[in-house]
């Protein structure tokens, strides 16, 4: 799933190639994705695009007062190709490049397609892809990305700089669940996500099975520094990134996040893995939990 960093350099490339342009066609495939009906998508074609924005894990392209705002969720993505527009009535493939063509609705990967076109002949094409059988990605058109539930419940963004030391101790402090669903929880702390928070506890040295409002004042700032210095680090990589590249990037800047079985690359002990219904998280023993390996409901029952 992407999150902050990845939205952020999606938004950051979205919003340089974007802007000026003219977005000439959008195509819904997925009956579910659209989320809204008025106003209505079709009003979107013909507008310019005056900015692109991020919300948590959301993104908001502005059309001239219009908002297509879209959430990737767990397996959504964006395909980007700078080519001609195909010609007119000319049939195309799920295999056709982003913006390109007329595709039949519910064929495929492909959840929406949008075309844009800019100055010189340039013509922009971006799909929004979802892989597996679980769809999630949403799509939003309105006339302000504050009147999407989600980005309405949205809580502090981290990387604001209203988002200070003793905002954060609030939060811990009032909060008595596990730190670890505490960065998760988008309506707490809107961005971070499985692999982020899995990121920033390691670099803090903290259990993620720690009770928030456990953490003493030493441990929350530098639980708070952790968060600036792993998501800074992480944007300023994402940064300037074409989408193709996003998941890559994401992957290499990991330390123990989907490396269950790897050497830490801190202290060299092995990265260890405790796996729920629909998700897992990883840590290391030796710099977060004081050695002890944390039971995981899926080998637990061979350790009695």
């Amino acid at each position: 799933m992407p999150e902050l960093p990845e939205v952020a350099g999606l938004s950051s490339f979205l919003g340089t190639h974007l802007e000026g342009t003219v977005l000439t066609k959008l195509q819904v495939l997925s009956v579910a994705v659209l989320k809204t009906a008025s106003p209505p998508f079709t009003a979107l074609e013909g507008r310019a695009v005056t900015g692109v924005r991020r919300f948590g894990k959301f993104v908001s392209i502005d059309a001239d007062g219009l908002h297509f705002v879209f959430h990737l969720a767990r397996a959504g993505w964006v395909r980007y190709t700078e080519a001609p527009a195909a010609p007119a009535g000319q049939a195309a493939s799920g295999q056709a490049p982003a913006g390109q063509g007329t595709l039949r609705p519910g064929k495929g990967p492909i959840a929406a397609r949008l075309a844009f076109a800019g100055k010189d002949g340039l013509h922009i094409g971006i799909d929004l892809t979802e892989a597996g059988t679980k769809k999630s990605l949403a799509v939003y058109v309105v006339e302000d990305p504050q009147d999407v539930p989600g980005i309405a419940a949205l809580g502090p963004d981290p990387l604001d700089p209203g988002f200070s030391p003793a905002m954060f101790a609030g939060i811990l402090a009032a909060s008595h669940h596990q730190v670890k669903g505490v960065l998760r929880s988008q309506s707490v702390i809107a961005g971070i996500g499985n692999a982020y928070s899995d990121e920033i506890l390691h670099a803090a040295r903290i259990s993620p099975y720690a009770m928030a409002d456990s953490l003493d004042e030493e441990t929350v700032r530098v639980l708070y520094d952790a968060i600036h210095s792993v998501l800074g680090a992480a944007v300023k990589e994402a940064t300037g990134k074409a989408p193709g590249d996003l998941k890559d990037t994401k992957r290499g800047g990991m330390r123990v996040h989907g490396r269950a079985g790897l050497p830490c690359p801190v202290c060299g002990d092995t990265v260890r893995e405790v796996s729920f219904a629909d998700t897992s998280l990883q840590y290391c023993p030796t710099c977060q939990t004081n050695g002890k390996i944390l039971a995981d409901r899926r080998t637990s029952r061979f350790l009695k």
